[in-house]
């Protein structure tokens, strides 16, 4: 009877050892992403929710707003924006840990409609058929000054002036070709190789010499610092799986 109680006892122990860990509840990391690596970001997070169990809450918009969102003191653990400039700032203003920050992927930038547009690269936003050509605003969204240098280093900023429609960020203004509002539009390749499009429609990937690099970086930030999961969330993206998600939704890695 004793080695029965021993056995029950031991198999009790061990029960606690696998139940324990679940017991602490799975942590949560608090991202904020610019929009055009939304869609991929969900697919990691689905992958890091699989492997290690934790969730994740996810805010998305331009870069510029998410970076004066998190000055405002918007409780982020992490922030993937689509530039250098903005989590440099932040961790020199110290909103951010230092030596955190990496490049997490280097965006593309294309000129995507979901119809078939006659004209051959750049000449399909001159095209006559086209009445507006979407744009994200160059001011706070990273792919917007990109599209805007791309265009002045063609000569044709001032050309395009009046079929422009400015997006508040990339997401907005994907959405404004998705849904037809412009024929075409300035966009991450990413959004066009995504679920949504799956590389449909008319698309010239604008050559990278015409903008200076799309490098997106991320940064851990204050609230997140002592969270073991925000760590680890920026350290799985780091790693080969992520890195494969990357690669096939059109970024390039540094």
């Amino acid at each position: 009877a004793h080695a029965m109680i021993a056995k029950i006892h031991s198999f009790l122990f061990f029960l606690f050892l696998t139940v324990h860990p679940a017991a602490s509840v799975a942590e949560e990391v608090r991202v904020a992403v610019a929009a055009n690596f939304l869609a991929t970001l969900n697919e990691i997070m689905t992958i890091f929710e699989q492997d290690r169990g934790h969730t994740a809450v996810v805010s998305s918009g331009s870069s510029g707003k998410l970076y004066a969102q998190i000055k405002n003191g918007a409780p982020f653990d992490v922030f993937f924006s689509a530039d250098v400039m903005r989590p440099k700032l932040l961790e020199e203003e110290g909103f951010a840990v230092p030596g955190s920050r990496f490049t997490y992927a280097v965006g593309r930038l294309t000129l995507w409609g979901p119809a078939m547009i006659e004209g051959n690269g750049i000449s399909m936003a001159l095209s006559d058929h086209v009445e507006h050509v979407a744009i994200a605003n160059p001011k706070t969204a990273p792919y917007g000054a990109a599209a805007k240098e791309a265009l002045q280093a063609l000569g044709l900023w001032e050309q395009v002036q009046d079929r422009l429609v400015r997006g508040e960020n990339i997401g907005q203004t994907f959405h404004f070709v998705f849904s037809k509002n412009a024929q075409l539009g300035f966009v991450a390749l990413s959004q066009v190789l995504g679920p949504k499009v799956n590389g449909s429609g008319s698309r010239w990937d604008v050559p990278t010499h015409l903008h200076a690099p799309i490098r997106q970086q991320a940064v851990l930030l204050r609230p997140g610092q002592r969270q073991e999961v925000a760590r680890a969330f920026l350290n799985y993206v780091k790693g080969v799986r992520s890195r494969n998600v990357i690669e096939r939704f059109g970024y390039g890695l540094e």
